[in-house]
């Protein structure tokens, strides 16, 4: 079996929370056979005997998806779909990678910045499974939406050659339609950053500071995602798609989203720091600033989200740093 043909080959999931449960679905809709890993005993015997995930109640997964704590049974697959957290990636991959296929595909799907060394989750899995060819989806998408069979299209970057084409060829579906990109960098960018930004959309709307600085937050929040990610060397055209400005779009404006509904609770006053894993943002926030220094680029509006969620500054205190920046041209760099 070569990498761009996976006709014939098992799709494993590792992570059997939500966002994992919802593609090991979409990928047994696509007609794949998938395994569907977990840690927890308890939750895949459930899913075993009711077929429905404990942490996705709405998907009841068909007969195609067999649900498995054995982390043996890894080898079978010829695709490794990574649905873990993005800070729990290089732990998983410590203790699962030796139970890979020594030709099989990795895909990450989890969206964020490795906090303790900065670096993005295609390099995580590039030092720690040294060789592997790799990929990555992201885009805008829920768990829940998937699980329901309802439309969404996100993004496969690879930079090998046909790699994203065969991946979204296997993955696609009547209602998931993938697109393919080389741009490994600009994919994982978008989903990242976009995280850090649902969260200052949410602390907007949770403090009752209206839709105009929500509009203004989103779009000048956008610039910083955009310059950034052209930083770190990515193509322009990625952050203007689906897995940049269409997944922003979505996680800005929807409860659905951790990120927001992380800063929606911040903003009616919860305190930052009693939050602990809850949204991926939370994480990347002060990585992605540090990063961003390193490159001088400035990201006041991600740095507001630091500091908030670090207890450095309050929200009322933050509005009135940004809003007394100085004058400049909307299309200065």
């Amino acid at each position: 079996m070569s990498k761009t043909d996976f006709s014939s080959t098992a799709v494993a999931v590792v992570g059997a929370g939500a966002w994992g449960s919802a593609l090991a679905l979409t990928a047994a809709r696509g007609g794949a056979r998938v395994l569907l890993y977990g840690r927890d005993s308890a939750a895949i015997a459930e899913i075993g005997r009711t077929r429905r995930p404990p942490a996705l109640p709405e998907a009841l997964l068909p007969e195609n998806v067999v649900a498995t704590d054995q982390p043996e049974r890894l080898n079978e697959a010829g695709v490794v779909l990574l649905a873990v957290p993005a800070q729990a990636t290089r732990a998983a991959l410590g203790t699962l990678s030796r139970f890979f296929s020594p030709d099989a595909v990795l895909v990450s799907c989890a969206k964020g910045i490795e906090r303790d060394t900065g670096l993005l989750l295609s390099e995580v899995i590039g030092v720690t499974c040294l060789g592997a060819p790799l990929a990555v989806l992201s885009g805008p998408g829920f768990a829940v939406d998937l699980a329901r069979g309802l439309p969404t299209a996100v993004t496969i970057a690879a930079a090998e050659h046909g790699l994203a084409e065969a991946l979204c060829r296997l993955m696609a579906g009547p209602s998931f339609r993938p697109y393919a990109t080389h741009d490994v960098t600009g994919v994982e960018l978008g989903g990242a950053l976009k995280n850090v930004l649902a969260i200052a959309a949410g602390l907007v709307s949770g403090r009752g500071l209206g839709a105009s600085a929500q509009a203004a937050v989103i779009t000048r929040g956008f610039v910083e995602m955009h310059r950034l990610a052209a930083a770190f060397g990515a193509r322009s055209e990625t952050l203007m798609g689906l897995s940049g400005f269409g997944d922003l779009i979505l996680t800005c404006s929807s409860a659905q989203s951790r990120n927001y509904s992380l800063g929606l609770a911040i903003g009616a006053g919860s305190d930052p720091r009693s939050f602990g894993k809850l949204a991926e943002g939370a994480a990347t926030a002060a990585i992605a600033v540090a990063r961003a220094s390193a490159f001088g680029v400035d990201v006041p509006i991600m740095s507001a989200v630091a500091d908030i969620l670090d207890g450095k500054e309050s929200i009322p205190d933050v509005v009135d740093r940004l809003m007394a920046r100085p004058l400049k041209r909307e299309d200065a760099h």
